[in-house]
């Protein structure tokens, strides 16, 4: 495949290029038609979910937006089309359906969401792999799995009715469409799975701009209230709690750092855990990620706009931040660095269960290390990636990442 203007030569599948050209002669045909339209979309959604509540309308204008977006700046291919319909169309079905459910069993709405933790920090800082250790104690802790985030309803208490099976045939046929990714960022039916794709059934999610380049909707969500998105998270926290044990959920997003206040309005008693590492390592990596994953649904992928978007969004981010994290208890945060979290995991565990007022059993314990033996670093294989590659400029980045740096207290390399 020839390499598109403005994108690097993408590395893909002889499925993915079958598949391409298949979709773009059904498409050219007009054999097959893609409703990329707000209103075909909800319709569709609610004959095929035979409902018709969604709860609220809020949920239209920013969908609306992201629509908006995708068809003016996304530049989607074929398969991107095929995809956005289809993530959007499962979402509102989602949405209908947990809007019955809680008429149908109306305690959902009595749980109580207590003492969540969040696992907060830029990307690539080691946040997934403290996810997936704490989620290793299932008497202590509650994480919201891939398969009960993309197939919610009903609650996953009343059994997981072959939405496991869904999920793993999904997430395949991603993998053979975006072989490299995994290699970046592991993906799994039952791995943790993070807040922003509970927040996509808002339509206001960083998600979304991860996996396409719409810069336009990006900058109208960075200026809205979260509250709504906070809102539904938590009825999501109460749909997954229903008819289990109340434990306190753990949870994690990078773009939690963006709405501290909010997620301390929304969850009083909610405790943090933020994990530090220095941009300069974490930058070119989190690029890498956002670039292999565009690439799936776009042929026009530029790195160098990736890295300048990715430098602004969290030079910014971690100016304000903490501003945000000083007006809140001190108590309510505890920090961990990368590097210790790599070279002593269970030690970095046992600091936080202490911290959080829990025992660290010998059996969770065993769990977690026989879950680092399972997930080693590099299991897909490795990816390489450099500053040069996203238009990184080393001597930049210092300076405009100097204040975090200094004010960090943490040993860099470079």
């Amino acid at each position: 495949m020839p390499k598109p203007p403005g994108s690097p030569l993408i590395r893909r599948s002889l499925l993915y290029n079958t598949l391409s050209r298949t979709l773009h002669i059904l498409g050219t045909s007009r054999l097959m038609k893609q409703p990329l339209g707000a209103e075909p979309l909800i319709t569709a959604a609610q004959r095929r979910a035979r409902l018709d509540d969604f709860g609220d309308d809020a949920f239209r204008e920013p969908l609306r937006r992201l629509l908006d977006s995708c068809a003016s700046e996304a530049r989607l291919n074929t398969v991107g089309k095929l995809a956005l319909a289809g993530d959007i169309l499962q979402l509102l079905i989602n949405r209908l359906r947990i809007q019955r459910d809680r008429h149908t069993w109306p305690r959902i709405g009595k749980e109580e969401i207590v003492a969540p933790v969040f696992i907060i920090g830029m990307p690539r800082t080691g946040t997934t792999l403290l996810h997936g250790l704490l989620a290793q104690d299932h008497d202590a802790f509650s994480v919201p799995t891939t398969w009960e985030v993309m197939f919610p309803s009903p609650p996953p208490s009343l059994g997981q009715k072959g939405r496991i099976g869904r999920a793993k045939r999904r997430l395949g046929c991603f993998h053979l469409l975006a072989p490299e990714f995994r290699k970046i960022h592991p993906v799994s039916a039952d791995l943790p799975q993070e807040c922003i794709a509970i927040m996509s059934h808002t339509f206001m999610s960083d998600q979304f701009a991860a996996m396409y380049n719409i810069p336009v909707y990006g900058s109208w969500l960075q200026r809205q209230d979260m509250r709504p998105v906070y809102g539904f998270h938590s009825r999501f926290l109460q749909h997954l709690q229903y008819g289990h044990p109340a434990r306190r959920f753990v949870l994690k997003a990078p773009v939690h750092m963006l709405c501290l206040e909010t997620l301390f309005t929304t969850y009083p008693d909610a405790v943090v855990v933020q994990t530090h590492r220095d941009p300069l390592e974490i930058l070119p990596s989190a690029a890498s990620l956002t670039t292999a994953l565009r690439s799936v649904f776009s042929d026009f992928v530029d790195p160098a706009i990736i890295g300048n978007d990715m430098t602004k969004f969290w030079g910014d981010a971690l100016d304000k931040f903490p501003v945000a994290r000083q007006s809140l208890p001190s108590n309510a945060f505890f920090d961990v660095e990368y590097s210790d979290l790599v070279r002593n995991p269970i030690g970095v565990i046992r600091g936080l269960y202490n911290w959080l007022g829990h025992d660290l059993s010998r059996d969770v314990e065993l769990r977690a290390r026989a879950f680092l033996s399972a997930h080693p670093n590099g299991k897909h294989g490795n990816h390489s990636y450099s500053l040069g590659t996203f238009g990184m400029d080393l001597a930049k980045l210092r300076e405009r990442f100097s204040s975090y740096r200094a004010r960090s207290n943490l040993t860099f390399k470079s």
